[in-house]
């Protein structure tokens, strides 16, 4: 009894004493901008969640139609050529893709005197917007004769591609592009990472008389292999919601090789007017981007701490 009694006393002290150094002034200041914050992030969720059961153009009354909008995405004959497709360029991306920014942050850590001049020229293509970057490749992708990498291949008696024509080629095309604009910044967040690694590891590496490429795979991937799974998760998540390239170099062409569900997203919203179903798809594929996050934590988590 005596023991409850002063354990009320020390938590009401323990009040006064909040409330006498500002708690609840605090807490009056931070409370709009909490409510603005989940306004602005938690609430296109929500709303987005509730569009997803109705029939919806955003100019009529929206109708509530249930599960209807999943019954017809998940029927729709174009799901299983994006998602293919979509797969096709997470595939390419990460095969690819995901080793050059990591080759790239390695090489320019390597150098001593031009090392920053390599790095600004890697970080060059993340200046350029998107959209000029797309339709400068869309230009060198050019499939005639003298299209600047049909040109190229001419000097080694090679004949010219079709590239984003070409069903088989698009993608490739694509993931290339997407590559060069996208490795700079990653790399940039690899040579910090790099920072971090203790000179004393590389110094007893070569003294035992470890190359670079040894020194590489002993030495540094091990200890940033944090950042690279963290990079690697990412790169997935980001390239499951690709749209901007295959948007502006072939619109989803030809033949619908490069057609994402983020573009199908699109044509249900802005080509169908379907909003609902636009919603839908966009639920389905956070889930599904939510499981793959899950799961890869727990197949990365050992190694990562090891």
């Amino acid at each position: 009894m005596a023991l409850s009694i002063r354990n009320d006393a020390q938590s009401r002290r323990g009040l006064l004493t909040w409330y006498r150094s500002g708690g609840l002034s605090a807490i009056f200041f931070a409370l709009p901008l909490v409510l603005i914050f989940l306004y602005f992030s938690w609430g296109p969720i929500v709303r987005g969640l509730v569009l997803s059961f109705q029939k919806n153009n955003l100019v009529t009354t929206p109708e509530w139609v249930g599960w209807s909008n999943f019954s017809y995405v998940l029927a729709d004959p174009q799901l299983p050529q994006a998602t293919l497709n979509t797969l096709y360029f997470a595939v390419l991306a990460l095969i690819f893709g995901f080793p050059v920014p990591l080759f790239l942050a390695v090489f320019i850590s390597e150098l001593r005197t031009t090392g920053w001049l390599y790095n600004v020229l890697s970080y060059l293509p993340a200046v350029v917007p998107p959209v000029a970057a797309i339709l400068l490749w869309k230009f060198f992708y050019d499939p005639s004769g003298t299209g600047v990498f049909n040109t190229i291949l001419g000097w080694f008696g090679i004949d010219p591609l079709s590239w984003l024509n070409s069903p088989n080629l698009a993608m490739p095309a694509i993931v290339l592009e997407a590559t060069w604009a996208g490795a700079g910044a990653t790399a940039i967040i690899y040579l910090a990472a790099l920072t971090g690694v203790r000179t004393e590891l590389y110094e007893a590496a070569e003294l035992d008389g470890a190359g670079i490429w040894s020194r590489v795979w002993h030495v540094t991937l091990p200890q940033i292999r944090g950042i690279i799974l963290i990079m690697m998760l990412l790169q997935l998540i980001g390239t499951f919601q690709v749209f901007t390239e295959p948007f502006l170099f072939t619109g989803g062409g030809p033949d619908n090789a490069t057609t994402t569900i983020l573009l199908l997203i699109y044509r249900y919203a802005f080509i169908n007017g379907d909003f609902g179903a636009a919603t839908a798809l966009s639920v389905l594929l956070a889930g599904v981007l939510c499981v793959l996050s899950v799961v890869y934590h727990f197949l990365t988590r050992r190694w990562s701490t090891t």
